[in-house]
């Protein structure tokens, strides 16, 4: 039996998502045009070029940057529509089966371990950080830690009590884990590229 948190409306998380939704989405659009003036201009600059350090050309044009045959903002064109939709759903007063909180949360799994990947990418292989990616970065890392914890403490997702109790816990301490996830990032990049210097 869910949790009782479930048949409450998460207003804050769908807000979030509807947020995250289109700041993810412009971030992707933005990648995407920028791809589409590579490929017509071959040899010039992306207008998210700012240096040797911050820009978008290299990871664009990277093995990295098509993964799956295709660039990579493809995929967030298509992906970031999902919390939009959700977001406005809750909004609304929908409520969702158990099922599709399980398939969002796959979506937010994959969302958050190809990000991590593209992070090390991007700082250890490609050596560069491009501007519209880390906007990317910047509300994945978030939206995964509210969507996971809203599902395990709401008990959408078969977890025991203690695990419910403890994202319930964890819940009001999502700003300092996505503080704590970028400061981290930067640590790395500082570490291995020098940002700061």
């Amino acid at each position: 039996m869910p949790h009782s948190a479930s048949t409450r409306r998460p207003t804050t998380l769908a807000i979030w998502l509807i947020i995250a939704g289109v700041v993810g989405w412009w971030a992707a659009f933005s990648l995407t045009m920028e791809k589409f003036h590579l490929l017509e201009n071959p040899g010039s600059k992306a207008a998210c070029d700012f240096s040797v350090l911050v820009q978008c050309g290299e990871n664009l044009n990277s093995p990295q940057g098509s993964v799956f045959g295709f660039p990579n903002p493809i995929i967030g064109l298509g992906a970031w529509i999902a919390p939009i939709v959700v977001g406005v759903a809750l909004l609304a007063g929908a409520k969702f089966a158990n099922w599709f909180w399980w398939l969002f949360e796959l979506g937010m799994l994959f969302a958050i371990g190809f990000v991590i990947w593209l992070i090390g990418q991007s700082i250890f292989v490609i050596h560069t950080l491009c501007p519209w990616c880390m906007v990317t970065w910047s509300v994945v890392i978030p939206t995964f830690y509210a969507v996971t914890l809203y599902i395990l403490r709401s008990g959408l997702l078969p977890a025991t009590t203690s695990i419910r109790r403890a994202a319930r816990a964890l819940t009001p301490w999502i700003v300092l884990m996505t503080i704590l996830s970028y400061a981290l990032i930067a640590l790395l990049a500082q570490l291995e590229l020098g940002v700061f210097f």
